[in-house]
């Protein structure tokens, strides 16, 4: 099977991953060996990306996006 969608993130720079939940608040975790247990092509949400800047990715799920 292809996959038309791939968005390969590079979580090697990441140092925390904060989840912006759908009714407001935030979940942070930090990605101490937890890249290899994230599969964010199963999620359905966006991304911004700013682990270049402070090492931070920030997750909005769809419907808080």
């Amino acid at each position: 099977m292809k996959k038309f969608f791939v968005n390969q993130l590079d979580l090697s720079k990441v140092n925390t991953l904060i989840y912006h939940m759908p009714d407001g608040p935030t979940f942070s975790l930090e990605m101490n060996d937890f890249d290899g247990f994230i599969d964010f092509d199963m999620e359905f949400g966006d991304v911004c990306d700013t682990s270049d800047i402070d090492g931070v990715l920030h997750f909005f799920p769809r419907g808080n996006a």
